[in-house]
């Protein structure tokens, strides 16, 4: 299975999709903001299949995230989570470097089909 690296500031929303993810057979890292996102991954050599961000976080924001994390490890694929129609709109202008975009609230059965569906579309590279 995959190794996921998700970066969400709501400790219970976190907690859910880490299990719901190493429930599914992935190995599950969680942070609760960008700057601990992007620290874990440089440790790990960008050694992920998968980044699941939040948009809206403190300390380093999930645009932020994406963009260092596509500069630097360019074959990571990226999911976005956000609940704001405004920060829907800002990533919007990351399309070349994010696979798709979550809106919150979401169900575990939409979490598992998007990051499905993103997998899927790496390995087919």
């Amino acid at each position: 299975m995959a190794r996921i690296l998700i970066a969400e500031d709501e400790e219970s929303l976190c907690a859910m999709c880490a299990r719901a993810l190493a429930g599914d057979g992935h190995e599950v890292e969680a942070t609760r903001d960008g700057g601990e996102a992007l620290d874990m991954l440089t440790r790990e050599q960008g050694r992920f299949d998968l980044l699941l961000t939040d948009v809206r976080m403190p300390v380093m924001d999930g645009i932020a995230l994406a963009l260092a994390a596509a500069r630097d490890f360019p074959d990571l694929t990226i999911l976005l989570m956000t609940g704001y129609a405004d920060q829907r709109e800002r990533a919007q202008g990351l399309d070349a470097l994010i696979h798709d975009i979550i809106a919150k609230p979401f169900t575990l059965a939409m979490l598992r089909g998007a990051v499905n569906e993103a997998l899927a579309v790496k390995a087919r590279g």
